[in-house]
């Protein structure tokens, strides 16, 4: 179960009325299109006042995006108290469950949001950004963390793919009308990515050599020989 963040100054109230302005501004921009809804028709039908749209959101294409304020102020936090000990792709991974679970606790909101950005490219775009923010802080976290000795591609890259296993396995849920099993998908995909990165850590398999040697005396007593050498090598 995803942990409700809230941001600084914000009640429940708060918070559950900036949700509901969003779900009410995306079934308008669905029903009546997204360039022929005004922000104020938005505060009307939601029955606040246009100062309290503004005041919850600087802009209307921030009206579908409710929610990633706050998954970001979790992940952030989750990655600040990661204790120095810990693995740092561990980590990573798991504060990207954690968002995953924090975006199915509101699928209204996501369901509504992937319609919506099928439809209108400014937004589709806009989620492009948004989805960008969560690598920075990842990558950022990993560049901290990782052996000074990495190659400075690893951070980034480890950063991008486990996004993509993130992204993979919410976008899959919201085609599915919420019925796949994102948190199944996305822990198959994590699992993939463990994989990876042992193979990458892994000792290179040493050399073989095959020969085709006549069966005598010399050959049988030079591959014990051999064979006792290699023994002591393992």
């Amino acid at each position: 179960m995803a942990i409700e963040v809230f941001m600084p100054g914000q009640s429940r109230e708060s918070r559950e009325t900036k949700y509901r302005i969003a779900e009410t501004a995306m079934g308008m921009f669905l029903d009546q299109g997204y360039d022929s809804v005004t922000v104020e028709a938005v505060a009307e039908a939601s029955e606040v006042s246009r100062r309290t749209v503004f005041r919850l959101y600087r802009s209307k294409d921030e009206l579908p995006f409710p929610d990633h304020p706050e998954r970001l102020a979790r992940l952030e936090q989750l990655l600040e108290s990661a204790d120095q000990s810990d693995d740092p792709i561990e980590v990573v991974i798991a504060a990207t469950e954690d968002s995953l679970r924090g975006f199915l606790s509101r699928p209204q909101i996501v369901l509504a949001r992937y319609q919506l950005t099928r439809v209108v490219p400014e937004l589709r775009e806009r989620e492009i950004v948004e989805h960008e923010r969560y690598i920075r802080l990842t990558s950022a976290f990993l560049r901290s963390r990782l052996p000074l000795d990495s190659r400075p591609f690893q951070a980034p890259g480890l950063a991008a793919l486990v996004d993509a296993m993130h992204r993979t396995a919410l976008g899959n849920w919201a085609r599915s009308g919420g019925e796949s099993d994102a948190m199944s998908e996305i822990s198959e995909g994590m699992a993939w990515v463990r994989n990876l990165v042992g193979a990458m850590h892994s000792p290179p398999a040493p050399d073989r050599l095959f020969a085709v040697l006549p069966d005598t005396p010399a050959t049988r007593k030079s591959l014990r020989a051999l064979r006792e050498q290699s023994a002591e090598l393992e």
